[in-house]
């Protein structure tokens, strides 16, 4: 697409790479989801009840590469029809995402180990201010509330790319402690991801917010 800046797609490609692992990696595991032999070691709660995760694999990978390219100016200024698209594929692979996520977090049977009080309320939280954030982003887009309308995708967005956050934030604790975390450091560590990307999230609505009030004054 000639329409893109090579500023943007630097952009893609760096949103790309942070999404690999947690991307590729659920990918690699479809196919055992779906009988074939599995390839990475087998998770047994997605094996018991495939369903809910070979739906979240989809959602999330679609919501978060998809997604990304909905960010770019040119995309918006050049090709609105293919903006609006895409963000109607993107808001129903969020949705799905954010829902699957929740399916899980309730009726799979996590150890206390790999899930605690903590991670339990933050995955149910998270999940639906995810639904809830699409879902006002929608509502904000049709009554023409453009910044309202990109805000909330950003913030929907941050919590989607979660798993990226907790991969990069899981590599350096291994790297550190030399150990996989378990428990309430675990806990600890998931939802600070979150918390970090939502953080990123209000600092650069802020900044586009302040630029924008600059430029109206000027």
């Amino acid at each position: 697409m000639h329409i893109i800046s090579r500023r943007e797609w630097a952009f893609l490609a760096l949103v790309f790479l942070y999404s690999f692992i947690p991307a590729v990696v659920g990918l690699i595991r479809l196919p055992e989801l779906l009988g074939a032999p599995a390839i990475i070691p087998s998770n047994p709660r997605a094996v018991i009840d495939p369903l809910p995760i070979t739906l979240h694999i989809l959602g999330s990978s679609v919501f978060c590469l998809v997604g990304a390219v909905q960010f770019l100016p040119s995309l918006r200024r050049y090709r609105p029809a293919l903006h609006r698209t895409l963000g109607r594929i993107v808001a129903a692979a969020g949705c799905i995402s954010a829902l699957t996520g929740l399916w899980m977090t309730v009726a799979y049977a996590f150890p206390d180990a790999l899930q605690g009080p903590l991670l339990y309320a933050g995955r149910v939280t998270l999940s639906l201010a995810m639904v809830a954030f699409i879902a006002w982003a929608i509502v904000a887009i049709r009554s023409r509330k453009v910044a309202a309308h990109r805000a909330a995708m950003l913030r929907a967005y941050a919590i989607g790319q979660g798993a990226s956050t907790q991969t990069a934030l899981f590599l350096c604790a291994m790297a550190f402690f030399d150990t996989e975390l378990q428990g309430f450091a675990r806990d600890l560590l998931m939802v600070g991801a979150w918390t970090i990307n939502l953080a990123i999230a209000e600092l650069l609505i802020r900044r586009t917010f302040a630029a924008r009030t600059s430029d109206a004054v000027i």
